[in-house]
């Protein structure tokens, strides 16, 4: 049987050398200052930098009719060329995301995000419904391509070598669809097959899984009769089965129960100590500030604050900072109609 360094520690080996774009900054740089977007915004964290008080790089806005082509740089030509960055394993981040930007029809859905996830954090990504979240983590994973901008993993071009990029990530994304005709244990294997794992190393690892989740009762259930919760420990099981480096998980504590919430949380928090990188999609503010040692807010597609969750809190806790940098919402009427007869 594995051992759980095995199971859930990442991977080591050098990272590939992204190759060179002359109009994108390379990852692990300074992120240079962009044209002023038409209205000002809060400035508590500059992306990428770690310092409390720094200005945030603001995109210009973008409309449909300007919609860039792959290619294009959204960069202030004005502005000067970033120093090159060390790309080691030691020293690069784990994700390096530069003018990244998505359209749908005439919306833009991430609107020239620049952001730098350390390797070793729990990073929590967090915005209002319809912020781009799931847009920016789909295009992270290689699961959406973007109109524009690069995204480098662990050093890699992700659309460059998508192939590399993903056998180094493990995802859970919102509304996993699952082949749900099979038993939980043979999901895990079909998983484990279809990432060239041999077979004794699947079943080693999925026992391990579905006992460290509370499945192991259920393994020969077909998923289809497995209630919201077990779909979703069942799917966190598949994305961590091949031992990744990074680990991409929208809502991964949604319809859980509180202890194997607890359970979740321990192997993440092994997981990150053993040197894994996790990105973490939440609505609950509480549990990002009591995992995450790092935050990124965003808005409306567009970044409003990214570095240590003590730094983006500002001294408040992580809810009340959130609605004071996205709005509390319209004002409404009471609803005096909704009462008990």
């Amino acid at each position: 049987m594995d051992s759980s360094q095995d199971m859930f520690s990442p991977a080591v080996g050098a990272p590939s050398t992204p190759s060179a774009t002359p109009t994108l900054p390379p990852p692990g740089a300074t992120l240079p200052a962009a044209a002023p977007a038409t209205a000002p915004a809060p400035s508590p964290t500059a992306p990428g930098s770690g310092q409390p008080g720094a200005p945030i790089p603001q995109a210009r806005p973008l409309t449909p009719a300007t919609q860039p082509a792959p290619s294009f740089t959204a960069l202030d030509p004005q502005s000067p060329a970033p120093a090159p960055a060390s790309t080691t394993t030691a020293t690069a981040p784990m994700v390096s995301i530069r003018t990244l930007t998505k359209f749908f029809g005439q919306m833009c859905a991430v609107n020239q995000l620049n952001l730098d996830i350390p390797r070793g954090s729990m990073y929590g990504f967090v915005g209002p419904n319809g912020a781009g979240k799931t847009t920016t983590l789909s295009m992270v994973t290689g699961l959406l391509k973007p109109d524009a901008g690069q995204i480098w993993v662990s050093g890699i071009d992700v659309w460059e070598d998508p192939r590399l990029v993903k056998a180094k990530i493990g995802t859970l994304p919102d509304r996993l669809r699952l082949f749900d005709r099979l038993s939980g244990q043979e999901l895990l294997t079909y998983t484990g097959l279809l990432r060239g794992m041999d077979k004794k190393t699947i079943a080693s690892r999925s026992k391990d899984l579905l006992e460290a989740l509370g499945l192991a009762d259920d393994a020969k259930k077909a998923v289809a009769d497995y209630s919201a919760g077990m779909t979703k420990k069942v799917g966190l099981a598949c994305a961590v089965l091949h031992a990744p480096d990074l680990l991409v998980l929208d809502e991964p504590f949604e319809a859980i129960d509180p202890v194997s919430a607890r359970s979740i949380a321990d192997i993440l928090a092994g997981f990150v100590r053993d040197g894994g990188t996790v990105i973490l999609s939440s609505h609950v503010m509480d549990t990002v500030q009591r995992l995450c040692d790092h935050v990124a807010i965003i808005a409306r597609g567009s970044l409003l604050a990214a570095g240590t969750v003590a730094d983006v809190a500002a001294g408040m806790d992580l809810e009340s900072r959130f609605i004071q940098l996205v709005g509390g919402g319209p004002a409404h009427e009471e609803l005096t109609w909704l009462r008990p007869s």
